[in-house]
């Protein structure tokens, strides 16, 4: 149990770390396309995560992107926020037979089509708390929407990519 909680914590520090020294330096589309990858830390929680702490740890590594990025606590928000509402995901999209209780949520034991409406799901959420709370009005409803979309999408393509790069799906034990 403690290795499991040893490599979450290095996972989600090592996503922490890559979001904030590359990939907030990328602007693309004129800063039209802003990927969040840091969610993938919380997304991978292993189902028989409480939730209480699934929120906490979402709040906390939001915090960690907002104290290098300077945002005053957008992301500790988004972050307790899909920290929240992942086990109501989980459990409307879980299989007729449930989940195993050393489950993790990837590409490789749940399935693409799966994976894709999962991350898909709590992304979005994510990305329209964190902007639209950034801007903090609706005037530019739908430039702000499209800007959540064009980074859900980007976000959503480096998740699903870095399932194929991290999770081999020989390996016998699921951390």
């Amino acid at each position: 149990m403690a290795i499991r909680i040893l490599i979450n914590t290095l996972r989600i520090l090592f996503l922490v770390m890559i979001q904030v020294l590359i990939i907030c330096r990328i602007e693309l589309f004129d800063g039209m396309m802003l990927p969040w990858i840091y969610i993938f830390g919380i997304l991978m929680l292993p189902f028989q995560t409480p939730r209480w702490a699934v929120i906490v740890i979402g709040f906390a590594t939001g915090w960690l992107v907002d104290y290098f990025t300077g945002t005053s606590g957008l992301h500790a928000s988004a972050g307790a926020f899909i920290g929240f509402i992942q086990p109501i995901v989980q459990r409307l999209l879980a299989p007729r037979e449930g989940y195993e209780v050393t489950q993790r949520p990837t590409v490789q034991r749940m399935g693409l089509p799966w994976y894709l409406t999962y991350a898909g799901i709590l992304t979005l959420a994510h990305h329209f708390w964190l902007f639209y709370l950034e801007v903090l009005r609706f005037t530019d409803f739908f430039d702000t929407f499209l800007r959540v979309l064009m980074s859900t999408l980007a976000t959503l393509v480096l998740m699903t990519v870095g399932q194929f790069l991290i999770y081999n799906t020989s390996k016998s034990a699921e951390y």
